[in-house]
């Protein structure tokens, strides 16, 4: 997944999240969920006492206590991912419209500039938006966020062969 994706919609029509919040605490909604970007924000939907709510995150699980920012997770058995994948209050719902992936091979456009790869973008046509599974945390830096990938559909392979994101079922949206 090439760290891009987007939402265009309002979190009060996400899956009987509705119109809650998360918490009462000041908010700062001054993004553009349209385009997620790493260590940008985006809504989530997680549950906390049996309430669903929505939420606000930085799509970096970290909090930026690593290298680059940690937007996927796919190796379920890691010590630092186990410890999040075992835990139902750290999963989380990641409302999407697309996701893109790079395109395997360099295209020059013409500009002088180097060749570069091209953005494929999808969407889940019978799913306006779809809902990806997430795992969240506390850091330093305030809750953080990522999501899961698994290995890539037959259309999606034909980009990336390597893994995309997990997209859940309508009826398996529970987290």
């Amino acid at each position: 997944m090439c760290n891009r994706a987007r939402y265009a919609g309002e979190p009060e029509t996400l899956w009987g999240s509705a119109a809650k919040l998360f918490s009462e605490r000041p908010r700062d909604n001054r993004f553009n969920p349209k385009e997620l970007r790493p260590k940008s924000r985006n809504y989530v939907v997680r549950e906390q006492e049996g309430d669903r709510f929505w939420d606000v995150m930085t799509w970096d699980v970290l909090g930026g206590q690593a290298l680059w920012p940690m937007t996927k997770v796919r190796q379920l058995s890691l010590p630092q991912w186990r410890r999040l994948a075992e835990k139902p209050e750290n999963r989380c719902v990641v409302p999407l419209t697309e996701f893109a992936e790079f395109t395997p091979e360099k295209h020059d456009l013409g500009d002088g500039k180097p060749p570069l790869k091209g953005e494929m973008w999808f969407s889940v046509i019978d799913q306006p938006v779809f809902a990806v599974a997430g795992f969240w945390q506390r850091t330093v830096e305030g809750d953080g966020f990522t999501m899961v990938t698994c290995d890539p559909n037959s259309l999606v392979a034909t980009i990336h062969p390597k893994a995309m994101i997990t997209i859940l079922e309508p009826e398996d949206v529970d987290t």
